[in-house]
């Protein structure tokens, strides 16, 4: 027995001084230790594990396509399974669910159309007013519907406050939502109430402007501005000559911004849809800035042409709750031509 243990003590301190061989790294290498007359049986898991690691690592991009695919797919399946459980049992529902998500689809993309003509305008170094129509056009539209969205956030932050807005957004969609979440039926309801709120601030203005015409010192326009508002009131259009003939008279006192009266600002916000319950420099700031943008847009309306605009885009011009362009900067033939 003695023998024997001096025996094992010897190959033990034999076999700690020889260098360890490719055996012994390898079982070093994946951290598992064993009696070495397990040897063969390691060798040949060793042999296999290479095999194993390299099917593994095959092709980890086409198993996760494979999966995203699958996901999608079942995404799919199940959203119209969804659609067709609510189109069925709640029609109504149905409808409004429909329009909210046509609305958001919409609005995103709006959203990175705004994007990509700001990121063109900071990478060339160019203004709002040197763009094209159809570019400014769609950067004012979209920062009008951005702002409202902004203003139904934050009125919703605080806590269950989302449920009041919800029935708020509900109860008056013309002021709190935004045209891509109307319904076709409002769109035509809410265009039609729009045009009656400017027609009932026409009747307005020209009484303003009535008033305005005996403190105009040239005798020649104070009597070309009575002429002219005495021909809208008989139910007579003017002409663009008429009105541009008249360009001096709102440069200079008592028409010009810094000298309108607050009553004759507040008629003017209700025409152009803004808010008239401000105070005045309010107003006049508002005024200033939103006839600015008018006219840059009719600018580059007349270098764009009537003629190159759609049926689509000329029917939405002439029937835009937030737009306010004239069109007096064209002959009648032109407009007529462009509608057509």
């Amino acid at each position: 027995m003695a023998l024997s243990r001096v025996c094992w003590a010897r190959a033990a301190l034999w076999g700690s001084a020889v260098a360890p061989g490719p055996f012994v790294t390898r079982r070093l290498q994946l951290g598992r230790s064993g009696p070495a007359w397990r040897a063969p049986r390691s060798q040949i898991v060793l042999s296999d594990l290479p095999c194993r690691s390299s099917r593994l690592h095959l092709s980890p991009k086409a198993d996760v396509k494979n999966l995203i695919s699958y996901v999608v797919t079942k995404t799919r399946a199940i959203n119209g399974t969804y659609h067709r459980f609510l189109g069925r049992h709640f029609p109504r529902f149905y409808a409004l669910y429909t329009v909210f998500m046509k609305g958001i689809q919409m609005l995103w993309a709006d959203g990175k159309k705004a994007r990509r003509i700001k990121a063109n305008m900071w990478k060339h170094n160019v203004k709002f007013h040197q763009l094209s129509y159809r570019e400014m056009e769609h950067l004012r539209q979209f920062r009008r519907d951005i702002t409202k969205c902004l203003f139904v956030g934050i009125i919703s932050i605080p806590p269950f406050a989302n449920y009041l807005v919800f029935l708020l957004m509900y109860l008056f969609p013309r002021q709190l939502l935004v045209k891509h979440f109307w319904t076709p039926k409002q769109q035509i309801d809410f265009l039609d109430i729009y045009h009656s709120l400017r027609k009932q601030s026409h009747s307005e203005i020209i009484t303003h402007l009535e008033r305005a015409s005996a403190l105009v010192s040239d005798e020649r326009l104070r009597w070309h501005l009575t002429d002219l508002c005495t021909k809208v009131q008989n139910g007579v259009h003017p002409t663009a000559h008429d009105i541009l003939a008249l360009r001096e008279c709102f440069s200079t006192r008592p028409l010009g911004f810094s000298q309108l009266q607050a009553t004759h600002m507040r008629a003017l916000s209700r025409a152009m849809l803004l808010n008239p319950h401000l105070p005045p420099a309010v107003l006049r700031w508002r005024l200033k800035s939103h006839t600015t943008v008018i006219q840059q847009l009719d600018r580059a309306l007349a270098q764009l042409g009537i003629g190159q605009l759609t049926a689509q885009e000329v029917k939405s011009k002439l029937s835009c709750p937030s737009c306010c362009t004239t069109w007096s900067c064209f002959p009648p033939t032109t407009l007529r031509q462009g509608a057509e």
